[in-house]
């Protein structure tokens, strides 16, 4: 093979014994798993609000932005329930680029995977323990998701991975919603497939294990813009989207049908000031429309300390690395609109 072994991994498994959630942490995980899967299938009708940096690049400052937040989601918890994002492997178009926390600890440094997944799970922890927060995450390897599958609270799937089917068959094994992205090119029955597939039972091969899951009744989409041929941006968050993709959900028959907006990407073009105009919007069309109600479970929205981005190694505290965030200041002042309006 033209690769090099570097070593050989710890074990989920492994790790989870070294670096174990107490009994009272796994509680707190098992009260916010219950209330946000209320959401999911019905039961509920509070907005979830999945929001965070783009990337989680540095500890220190990802923790100080999940203090801040913890405040205000406190303030708003009777509307919303907030789900930090802490992202902690980024999908690359080309390959190149800073691949996120599990690769780079430290991006200014050379990868160091072993590093990696104990530093991810020190992060998710941390939210955990001193925040009250279990967090979303994205499935980029569907092989690395067990080394926090005793802390998330959601689970995305990339627009580049949706067609795959390792992380379509994972889907369907996990017991927190998943959502799965429409792909780059914006075909919804491309999507709607992947949800279908997560939902159902299936029997395949996991970490070396014939298993056999039971089917995901939370899997859903997420609705993220996409880029035409021409390589224009094209949004998809609009009332008549909506409504479409909710037709979408009758002619398959799925129940439960649950979508999240995601307010940056191609429905903003990476103009990340937009994010406070679209998720306004999308409000509106919720309380304009039950359908779109029942269907439009909440939004998801890219933010941090400091407006914008810089190129790794940038110095200024709290500021993305990778695609551009909403800063803090206006972000507070969004999920007070927000809760305003719902």
């Amino acid at each position: 093979m033209n690769m090099d072994f570097l070593r050989k991994l710890p074990v989920p498994r492994d790790v989870k014994a070294e670096y174990p959630i107490t009994d009272e942490l796994a509680a707190v995980k098992e009260k916010r798993d219950k209330e946000i899967s209320d959401v999911f299938l019905g039961e509920s009708d509070k907005f979830i609000l999945i929001i965070g940096p783009c990337s989680a690049d540095n500890s220190e400052a990802v923790l100080d932005y999940i203090g801040r937040l913890k405040t205000v989601a406190d303030e708003v918890k009777d509307k919303i329930i907030v789900i930090p994002r802490i992202y902690t492997n980024k999908p690359r178009t080309t390959g190149e680029g800073y691949k996120g926390m599990l690769h780079q600890p430290d991006p200014t440094q050379n990868p160091d995977m072993l590093k990696g997944i104990v530093a991810i799970r020190q992060l998710h922890m941390d939210a955990l323990k001193n925040y009250g927060f279990t967090c979303a995450d994205e499935m980029l390897y569907p092989e690395n998701h067990r080394y926090l599958s005793d802390l998330l609270a959601y689970v995305a799937v990339g627009a580049r991975s949706v067609e795959n089917q390792q992380h379509r068959l994972t889907a369907s094994g996990l017991n927190v919603p998943v959502g799965m992205k429409n792909p780059t090119g914006g075909d919804l029955h491309i999507m709607m497939n992947s949800i279908v597939a997560a939902r159902s039972a299936h029997t395949f091969i996991y970490r070396g294990w014939e298993v056999k899951s039971h089917g995901n009744r939370m899997a859903h989409a997420i609705l993220r813009g996409y880029v035409d041929f021409s390589g224009k941006c094209v949004s998809n968050y609009h009332y008549e989207d909506l409504q479409s993709l909710n037709e979408l959900y009758m002619q398959n028959g799925i129940e439960h049908p649950a979508t999240i907006v995601d307010v940056n990407h191609a429905n903003s073009g990476k103009r990340y000031l937009e994010q406070i105009r679209i998720a306004e919007d999308v409000v509106h069309s919720r309380n304009s429309n039950s359908d779109i109600k029942n269907l439009v479970k909440g939004i998801m929205v890219e933010s941090y300390i400091e407006d914008g981005n810089q190129p790794v190694g940038g110095d200024v505290y709290g500021k993305s690395i990778t695609d551009p965030c909403l800063g803090w200041g206006k972000t507070q002042k969004l999920i007070y609109e927000i809760a305003d309006k719902l």
